[in-house]
């Protein structure tokens, strides 16, 4: 386990207010990093604020509107690490063939939100900062119907290589969820519970991961100096089942 080394550190995380962004936020507050949470909706900000108690600072931020990130970015100053843990785009879950050429193209909107977090980013980033975007185990576990998830993920996936080139020393990491129990899963209702473990029986951990654990993946990026052009999977065995 690497030694922290996040004590007076400047993070942002974008998309930070929900979810594994929130739980990535709490983690690297109480390890003594100054954390600064953006996300778009007012009901995840709200509830973002009761769970810093003060602790962290809480902002409004989508990933596509530059000069909102860029007004965060100049209040941090100097930032040593930022993650863009943002869901954003639609998610068609349809054979590619029945869908149409703007569903398909629509899923593509988290590419662009990463793009956009990176670009206005990376001017405020230490030399020795580090970026750490998220993925999803879709970019390499294929299924009928997720065509989108597993060309987006990829995408993001490749970008993370090429930016680890191009940016060094700055480092550039991504995490790579499984099938996680978040607030994504609410529209089952009464049913989520039951549709998460129809959803894990072949894994070989036969569970939803929680949002911490997928935060303790970003934690561990982040604190890990030796770290860049890597994808860490956090998804049970998904990849292998």
């Amino acid at each position: 386990m690497p030694n922290n080394n996040l004590e007076g550190k400047n993070v942002v995380i974008i998309g930070g207010t929900a979810g594994i962004g929130l739980a990535a936020a709490k983690m690297a507050s109480e390890l003594g990093a100054n954390v600064w949470a953006a996300g778009r909706s007012e009901g995840h900000i709200a509830t973002a604020k009761e769970v810093s108690g003060g602790s962290f600072e809480v902002r409004q931020a989508d990933t596509h509107d530059a000069e909102a990130l860029d007004a965060i970015f100049k209040e941090v100053g100097q930032i040593h690490h930022l993650v863009s843990a943002a869901v954003g785009g639609e998610r068609t879950l349809l054979p590619f063939l029945q869908q149409t050429q703007e569903q398909f193209q629509a899923a593509y909107d988290k590419l662009w939100g990463y793009c956009n977090v990176v670009r206005v980013g990376a001017p405020y980033l230490e030399d020795d900062g580090a970026i750490t975007l998220v993925s999803g185990s879709p970019a390499r576990k294929l299924a009928v119907g997720q065509s989108p998830l597993s060309c987006v993920g990829a995408s993001v996936e490749n970008l993370v290589r090429c930016l680890a080139l191009e940016l060094a020393p700055i480092r550039v990491n991504v995490v790579s969820p499984g099938t996680i129990d978040t607030a994504m899963f609410d529209h089952f209702g009464e049913e989520k519970q039951e549709r998460l473990n129809a959803m894990t029986a072949s894994h070989l951990i036969k569970r939803a991961g929680t949002s911490e654990e997928v935060a303790s993946g970003i934690l561990f990026v982040m604190q890990n100096e030796f770290a860049t052009g890597t994808t860490v999977d956090v998804d049970g065995g998904r990849l292998l089942s």
